[in-house]
């Protein structure tokens, strides 16, 4: 793999550990800034909200933007937005500061995506992307757990200083490693955009995205408070779980690359988001077992995020038959689909804490996932593809 794949990496794990770390501060941000949990469950929807609005809407307006003039500006923006999160005085500008880097990190991927797959042999796409979103998994390994415990002991904003340091380091890998002269598509007319909007065949794998992927945000957005409230585990314990998490969701994420590589999206798909749904209803049933819980955690983990190399070249190999000159903006569509999907998973799993309980939402994401499958298979009529045949063509 090409050394700018690292510095993507990098980059990408800088912003994860900005987006994931904030599940495990929801119990220590609700009591500092005196909000229910629901209401600081909105953190993660509102930056998810900022994903979706910036990755389509902005990576469109700075498609004549040299690519990697557009990484390190991203990059700056993110950066300055986490610094503002960092001094937020009250939860409406921890809210405005969240938003915005959420604009910053729907471009980064969109973008990050597109060159990973024009670095590499067209067999070797999905293990590309797959290698980009490693950095969103470290974040979880790593980034998270660390985040979590800083914040749990030195306050919230201590996370948010954090973070603004990862941006500095994947700022300079950035402006070190990825080339200057990047292949770049020029600006596709509106006639091509309006082939990615209106293809029902990629409305159809976004459709796939938000709900197979948005669907497990329900439950996890409220992991710490589940494992404190239902499952009895102290804060110390929850980072190290989280912790058991992020590498199980790095060993996922490889292996869905590796597997829709092999297999093709379909199949691949339709395993990953049935192991999801196993392990969300197992997870479910033994909440209030600590050993238990904890050893579902990891098989969770390794489904919750395998799904997202399938799914973002899925949507690469579609568009480069619906509208070849705007796969950047169908890229950024489907960043944008995983992020209405967080959004509106946290929001629906707000839903479910206020009117139903905690131990509901495993259950309610397992059933939101199980609708992603029959998409799926829907999916795979819609575009006449066997189970076997790879998203590498």
């Amino acid at each position: 793999m090409p050394l700018a794949l690292w510095a993507l990496t990098i980059s990408a794990f800088a912003v994860g550990t900005t987006e994931f770390v904030i599940v495990g501060l929801l119990p220590t941000i609700a009591i500092d800034l005196e909000v229910s949990t629901p209401s600081a469950g909105l953190l993660v929807s509102l930056y998810a909200l900022g994903v979706t609005i910036g990755a389509p809407v902005l990576t469109a307006l700075a498609d004549r933007v040299p690519r990697k003039t557009l990484l390190l500006l991203l990059l700056a923006l993110f950066t300055l937005g986490n610094a503002y999160a960092a001094v937020a005085p009250d939860y409406g500008s921890l809210v405005i500061a969240r938003f915005i880097t959420g604009l910053a990190h729907g471009v980064f991927f969109a973008i990050a995506s597109t060159i990973a797959t024009d670095l590499v042999e067209p067999e070797k796409e999905s293990s590309a992307i797959a290698l980009v979103f490693l950095g969103l998994t470290v974040a979880l390994v790593t980034g998270v757990p660390l985040g979590t415990f800083i914040g749990q002991n030195f306050g919230w904003q201590s996370t948010f200083l954090g973070v603004v340091s990862l941006g500095v380091v994947g700022l300079i890998a950035s402006s070190l490693l990825i080339p200057a002269n990047l292949t770049h598509t020029p600006s596709p007319g509106l006639k091509a955009q309006l082939q990615v909007l209106t293809s029902p065949r990629l409305l159809l794998v976004y459709l796939i995205t938000a709900i197979g992927y948005g669907g497990n945000f329900i439950a996890f957005t409220f992991l710490a408070p589940m494992l404190n409230e239902i499952t009895g585990l102290s804060a110390g314990a929850i980072s190290l779980v989280m912790l058991l998490y992020g590498a199980s969701v790095a060993v996922g994420n490889i292996a869905g690359g590796k597997l829709a590589d092999r297999i093709g999206a379909v199949r691949s798909l339709t395993f990953i988001f049935a192991g999801l749904a196993i392990s969300l209803i197992a997870l479910g049933a033994t909440l209030t077992n600590p050993v238990a819980t904890i050893a579902i955690m990891a098989f969770w983990g390794g489904f919750a995020f395998a799904n997202v190399p399938p799914l973002q070249s899925y949507v690469v190999q579609i568009a480069r038959e619906v509208s070849p000159s705007a796969v950047d903006v169908a890229s950024g569509l489907n960043i944008g689909a995983f992020n209405l999907g967080i959004a509106a998973g946290a929001w629906i799993g707000g839903l479910v804490v206020e009117h139903i309980g905690l131990t509901a939402t495993p259950y309610i994401s397992a059933i939101i996932v199980i609708l992603g499958i029959i998409l799926v298979r829907l999916s795979s009529r819609v575009n006449g593809d066997a189970p076997h045949i790879s998203v590498a063509k």
